[in-house]
């Protein structure tokens, strides 16, 4: 599983010309599924999404206090293009990628999860043509990852 983490000042998708999903000061995540994922590897994504301190605190420590302390908002989109492998050729390999309803149905229960924070979550629509407006806060940007392990 992988995940793009952004800290925003807000964010917005939308599918043919409609908000879908819209937040203010808070988290963008965009959200990559393997076929090997389970729910190991999304209950730690959530609690790393939840509890990673991203956020300055009083003190004016740029990394100090989690999306959930400062009751920020999360905006969560699906995006397959994380698993592409651009090592060889010209075209990228999304071969690591999960199918589509192994992965949607990873999504949905990663969504959920986070939804139990009581934090305001939105999304995008799984699947769809997206357009995804990201107001940068920093900039600060991670790549989390989390592989299922395979000798299992």
């Amino acid at each position: 599983m992988r995940v793009v983490v952004q800290r925003v000042k807000s964010s917005q998708v939308t599918i043919e010309g409609e908000v879908v999903g819209k937040i203010g000061r808070g988290l963008n995540l965009l959200v990559g599924i393997a076929e090997t994922d389970t729910e190991a590897e999304l209950d730690w994504m959530v609690k790393k999404c939840l509890d990673l301190r991203l956020f300055p605190g009083e003190e004016g420590d740029r990394f100090d206090r989690s999306v959930q302390e400062i009751n920020g908002e999360l905006l969560v989109i699906s995006q397959f293009t994380l698993y592409g492998d651009c090592r060889k050729g010209r075209r990228p390999s999304f071969d690591r990628a999960a199918t589509p309803n192994f992965a949607e149905k990873y999504y949905e229960r990663f969504v959920e999860k986070l939804r139990q924070s009581r934090l305001k979550v939105e999304t995008g629509q799984f699947g769809a043509m997206m357009q995804v407006a990201i107001e940068n806060d920093g900039p600060v940007t991670l790549l989390l990852e989390r592989e299922a392990d395979q000798s299992l």
